[in-house]
């Protein structure tokens, strides 16, 4: 079991990034809060979690411990998977998404691409009584402006876009009046805003 990594990144692509660990480079999927924290050439430490299935052994990577604990609870749910939970963790921080758990706020779940009404109802029903409490939101593992400067929050909410199945034409309009709109926002706190909005079109 492989429960974290410490070395250079080799590289970070749109839903995934490379460390390397004495001479071995670990490839590993993550969401943009944690993809945001990492800087090619630079060493960083992220927590991992390996899921072993039929088809092979993935690594998930993460910021920090409420991250990955989430992504395990939610992978408790019936019919949840490991490439759902990601997508969970994409839009909103382990503290908020917990907050919509407790509140049984099902609605706010359906933001999450590929949550339906029926799954989202699941999640509140499983899940809010197995919450604890977490970070506050925007704590480390979120992205601001302040710390990459507005433009490469931008891309990077752009590129979490394409990545949950929006065109870069459709995605950029709308990432960069919201930017321009709040420039402190968090990376999770756009791309949440930007879903909410493209998901009206």
């Amino acid at each position: 079991m492989i429960d974290s990594l410490n070395g250079e990144v080799l590289s970070i692509g749109l839903d995934h990034a490379v460390i390397e660990c004495a001479g071995v480079g670990y490839r590993f999927l993550a969401a943009p809060p944690t993809l945001g924290r990492l800087t090619r050439g630079e060493k960083r430490r992220v927590l991992t979690a390996m899921v072993v299935k039929d088809d092979g052994v993935t690594l998930y990577g993460f910021s920090d411990a409420d991250a990955r604990t989430m992504f395990h609870k939610l992978q408790t749910v019936t019919g949840l998977g490991p490439k759902l939970a990601l997508a969970c963790l994409s839009v909103f921080e382990p503290a908020d998404l917990a907050a919509h758990i407790a509140a049984e706020d099902a609605k706010a779940i359906q933001s999450i691409p590929g949550v339906g009404k029926k799954m989202a109802e699941r999640i509140v029903l499983e899940l809010k009584d197995k919450i604890e409490a977490v970070a506050p939101a925007g704590g480390a593992g979120a992205i601001s402006p302040a710390a990459g400067g507005a433009g490469l929050v931008t891309e990077q909410v752009i590129e979490a876009l394409v990545g949950l199945g929006f065109t870069e034409r459709a995605a950029r309009p709308v990432v960069e009046q919201l930017v321009a709109g709040a420039p402190e926002e968090t990376s999770s706190s756009l791309l949440r805003a930007a879903l909410s909005q493209l998901g009206k079109k």
